[in-house]
């Protein structure tokens, strides 16, 4: 067990490191003068000089790649090239918006997604399975920006239900986690359907059924705990995704998340802040992944007796 755990770390290393250097040489091949937006737009030439060696933008590319995995290593980020505040400093400022974001927009939408998957499973090929294939596939056509802006503009500024924009209250999270479970609810619920679909066909349901279990048990015990393998698997994904950034919906509902901190920091050409957000988004994905491999071993134990 200790040599799989230990195996699993390293690749985890390797992935990060791997995304540390490919996003740095990424970020340097795009056009653009890190050195005029520090200095300002009217900076003259021998500021834009001074500006480019203190910041070691005239180094070579390995030079700086060099100096850049120095930092990493001491868990240095750098500092923002806009508001000179450290990237790790902004990160963990921004964190909490972003994680109750995300967390409130899971919780919506697995507290549907799930009824509804299991649901469609148990009546296949009924009215309301059909319905809800209908429903899964519109909610996945919609662009997340646009479903913002519609539900921005009835539910909060026409109805005024919720908060039009910024971060006030927890009242503030619910439309855009609202948002971000209409796109997802529908996926999951299929999702869900597929598999509890094979699984209520397995020997072992028939079994429970043979001896008396009740169709609650049948469903939520045996059936859907059996199903939620390949579930757990892109749950822990998509989480972690939105965990780095729910881009869109944070910059519509004008949320100071790390979403709307990876947009802002794109647009000002701000290189360490830009690496910074996206090596946050590898690391959320890596540890989920992690995570998910721990869950494994606790939803199925003949995995854990494997081990």
């Amino acid at each position: 067990m200790w040599s799989r755990i230990l195996t699993r770390l390293f690749w985890a290393a390797a992935t990060l490191f791997a995304v540390a250097v490919l996003t740095f040489l990424l970020i340097n091949v795009v056009p653009g003068d890190p050195a005029r937006m520090i200095a300002g737009p009217k900076a003259s030439p021998e500021v834009l000089q001074q500006v480019r060696q203190n910041y070691h933008l005239n180094d070579p590319v390995l030079k700086r790649l060099g100096f850049y995995l120095a930092r990493l290593a001491h868990g240095d980020l750098g500092r923002s090239f806009l508001t000179d505040q450290p990237v790790t400093e902004a990160l963990l400022t921004r964190f909490p918006v972003t994680a109750a974001l995300c967390t409130t927009a899971v919780v919506f939408w697995m507290l549907l997604a799930v009824p509804l998957g299991v649901l469609t499973a148990k009546y296949r090929g009924s009215w309301f399975d059909r319905g809800v294939l209908v429903a899964a596939t519109l909610s996945l056509s919609f662009p997340s920006f646009w479903l913002a802006r519609m539900l921005q503009y009835w539910a909060a500024y026409k109805l005024g239900w919720f908060p039009v924009a910024g971060f006030r209250s927890f009242a503030s999270l619910l439309l855009p986690a609202t948002t971000l479970a209409l796109l997802f609810v529908g996926y999951y619920a299929r999702l869900i359907h597929a598999n509890m679909t094979e699984v209520l066909d397995s020997p072992f349901i028939r079994a429970a059924r043979a001896k008396g279990a009740s169709e609650v048990a049948v469903l939520f015990k045996h059936g859907l705990r059996n199903a939620l393998i390949p579930v757990v698997t892109i749950l822990g994904i998509d989480v972690a995704l939105l965990f780095g950034g729910a881009l869109f919906t944070e910059n519509v509902f004008a949320l100071p998340g790390i979403g709307t901190l990876a947009v802002q920091s794109v647009f000002n050409l701000d290189v360490p802040m830009i690496m910074g957000t996206v090596l946050f988004s590898a690391t959320m994905v890596v540890c989920a992944n992690l995570v998910v491999d721990s869950l494994y071993r606790w939803i199925d134990p003949r995995i854990r007796a494997a081990f």
